[in-house]
């Protein structure tokens, strides 16, 4: 049974008494999927913990339940409730923490927030949270980790210039200044900065200032897109080594493709011999694309969500700063033109491959052809000097057996003639002509019984 019609036989199975309304089973299902992730609630000022785990190979196809149970432990530690058994969505409070989970396809993540800040910025003592042997048996391993700072706004428009100068002063402290991006975002409600960069603790940092009176949903929705912005932007830069690795290999194959299609041209070599390498150069090409295109086709899409979230922030320009967006198109854009410029080069030297070898395979055949035509004429004369060499054999087998025949008849009928006084010479030129006819006609009748 298919799965449609399954799910329509569970359907009627669950029809209510008396004829009233029935739900299809995936009903709640699908509704409850766009409420699955709901935003935090965070006030100003508050700190926050993003932490990201993937497993280095095949993440797609892991065991998700590894990372269910890896979860269900920090909550045991913490004395929290366990969440459903096929759940991808966990939020509630474990110690002076909310701690959200969500489990993705290639990823797991998991948010820290918490009320206040430390006095020393970015202080990593909020990782302690997370036991180190918990950490040690994460099934997989640190894809990304944020520090979040959340503050209120030194005054209400972020773009005054006494409220730029008090935010640059501490950006200027907490950030790599060449690299540092930095946005007003939420109609100017908040204003968001970060360098990308790695610190000694092994942590990003996000800086965010919120004004007064900006909901804590706005602001839980704020640092789900910084978060979201570096997780996504992290997973598409993944397939960059790949790309690279796969272009120095592509380089060599392409100068490879060249000689062979000089030689095509030139028909330097035998084509049996071209054609081989023509196939072997193919299948690797094949090979390339089919270890790339999970991976290839994967950051396409972590890029769409990474410009989708930057859209969706509204950035404008803080005074004398690069925005989020001009960060992106100036570091995180090349990298993936790289990887789809990779992309169309396999795509296109599999399809040069393939028309080179389908030239040459013609080429090949119309040689075939050519010779096969050369072998028929061949054969055909050779069939005829066969033919004629048994005409002949045939009538040299006639001269042979009918001299052999003459001599017995001219014995068998010796005595006879000798009655009839004629001579043995008589005898044997008076059988003669009769002799050769019955053998020539007993030969033709063999050979013509043989015929097809």
């Amino acid at each position: 049974m298919s799965e449609s019609a399954a799910h329509e036989t569970q359907a009627g199975e669950g029809e209510p008494p008396g004829g009233g309304i029935s739900d299809h089973p995936l009903r709640y299902q699908l509704a409850n999927e766009l409420h699955a992730r709901p935003f935090p609630a965070i006030d100003a000022p508050s700190h926050a913990l993003h932490l990201a785990f993937k497993n280095p190979h095949d993440a797609a196809n892991r065991d998700r339940a590894r990372d269910r149970a890896h979860l269900i432990e920090l909550l045991d530690r913490h004395g929290a409730p366990h969440p459903p058994p096929d759940a991808t969505h966990y939020y509630g409070r474990i110690g002076r923490y909310w701690l959200k989970w969500e489990l993705h396809t290639e990823f797991v993540t998991y948010t820290l927030f918490g009320e206040g800040v430390a006095g020393k910025p970015f202080d990593p003592a909020m990782f302690e949270v997370f036991p180190a042997d918990w950490l040690a048996r994460a099934p997989g391993r640190r894809l990304t980790s944020a520090l979040i700072r959340i503050e209120e706004m030194p005054g209400e428009d972020p773009r005054a210039p006494e409220v730029v100068a008090a935010i640059d002063a501490r950006l200027e402290e907490w950030f790599v200044p060449e690299s540092l991006a930095v946005s007003c975002i939420a109609d100017c409600m908040a204003v968001v900065a970060g360098d990308f960069r790695i610190d000694p603790a092994g942590h990003l940092r996000f800086a965010v200032f919120v004004r007064k009176g900006i909901s804590p949903r706005r602001v839980g929705r704020i640092v789900q897109r910084l978060c979201e912005v570096e997780t996504y932007k992290t997973m598409a830069l993944l397939a960059l080594p790949r790309a690279r690795a796969i272009s120095r290999r592509l380089a060599a194959l392409d100068l490879k493709m060249q000689d062979l299609m000089a030689h095509i041209r030139g028909r330097e070599r035998p084509e049996e011999e071209v054609l081989e390498e023509l196939l072997a150069i193919a299948v690797e090409v094949e090979n390339l694309i089919a270890q790339s295109s999970f991976r290839f086709s994967a950051t396409e899409a972590y890029q769409a969500i990474v410009e989708e979230r930057l859209a969706t922030m509204k950035e404008e320009r803080f005074p004398g700063r690069q925005t989020f967006g001009q960060f992106m198109l100036r570091r995180f854009e090349p990298a993936m033109r790289t990887v789809r410029s990779v992309a169309r080069q396999l795509e296109g030297l599999a399809g040069r491959a393939k028309r080179a070898g389908d030239l040459l395979r013609t080429r090949v055949e119309v040689a075939r052809s050519a010779q096969n035509q050369q072998l028929l004429a061949s054969m055909d004369r050779r069939a005829d000097l066969q033919l004629r060499l048994q005409k002949t054999v045939e009538g040299l087998s006639v001269v042979a057996i009918s001299y052999y025949a003459v001599n017995l008849v001219t014995y068998a009928l010796y005595p006879l003639a000798h009655r009839l006084e004629i001579s043995k010479t008589m005898l044997s030129a008076a059988a003669t002509p009769f002799v050769v006819l019955i053998v020539w006609w007993i030969v033709r009748r063999i050979r013509k019984a043989h015929e097809p």
